[in-house]
């Protein structure tokens, strides 16, 4: 799930000459300095200011109303896209799902529980929103925000849907996160750690507590916490650390940091 904003081009200097001790610096030329995005969304703001005056001024008769307006035009353009759009790529800000089901994952850390948030899967675009290693063992949790006014149904057990858009490529990508996690991690480990795969699902009711759909357990979101505690023990205190060092070192960081 993850758009990413264009890299902005530079002008590549040119290599220093033989003969020379310093590099030559190549001056930008007006052009490229003009379309570069800065200049762009500033070159289009002033020219919405501009129109919004014009039409403004000429509507109303009077010029000073359309200039106020025209300002007030490219301060709201700007007010707009500052909060619209972010610096920070898309793929490294957290959801609301995401933090709801943080926030639920934490009241688990006194029990014995421990977890890792945003983990990419190597060599893949794939993220697992939350991987939680605790004493009922080890889950992937996806976390998802759909639209509340589309219903959440199951067909015959192995098909869902969210109103009429079929989510199996959604759970086959959710079953082979935790497969892959689950493979990296029994490599270290020295014998099989199961990562069980699941949807957290925000926005419209889920019409069931807890259903296995295509190996893949698909729940209301607020329940996440109770999937997870509803298990019998299966790890000791020290395997719990263990596999949680593990996965930290092959599960990178998306957002490039613990």
């Amino acid at each position: 799930m993850n758009d990413r904003p264009e890299s902005e081009q530079t002008a590549a200097a040119k290599p220093s000459a033989p003969t020379s001790t310093y590099a030559p610096v190549e001056r930008a030329s007006m052009r490229s300095l003009l379309q570069q995005p800065r200049f762009v969304r500033l070159r289009n703001r002033a020219l919405l200011g501009i129109v919004v005056a014009v039409v403004v001024g000429f509507l109303v008769g009077d010029w000073r109303l359309g200039v106020t307006a025209g300002v007030i035009a490219a301060v709201a353009e700007a007010v707009y896209r500052s909060r619209s759009h972010s610096s920070v790529p898309a793929w490294r800000r957290t959801s609301v799902a995401e933090r709801r089901t943080e926030s639920q994952l934490r009241k688990l850390e006194r029990n014995g529980y421990r977890t890792l948030h945003a983990r990419a899967i190597p060599n893949s675009e794939a993220q697992i929103d939350h991987l939680v290693v605790g004493p009922t063992g080890v889950y992937a949790v996806d976390s998802e925000q759909w639209d509340k006014r589309l219903p959440v149904r199951v067909q015959m057990g192995k098909k869902l849907f969210h109103g009429p858009f079929d989510k199996k490529a959604r759970l086959t990508e959710a079953k082979w996160e935790a497969s892959q996690a689950s493979e990296l991690i029994t490599k270290s480990f020295g014998r099989e750690v199961s990562v069980v795969p699941s949807l957290a699902i925000y926005g419209p009711a889920v019409p069931w507590k807890i259903m296995t759909i295509r190996g893949v357990d698909v729940y209301q979101g607020d329940r996440a916490r109770k999937w997870i505690t509803k298990r019998e023990r299966a790890l000791t205190d020290g395997e719990i650390d263990r596999i949680f060092d593990i996965a930290a070192q092959v599960l990178p960081a998306r957002y490039g940091e613990d």
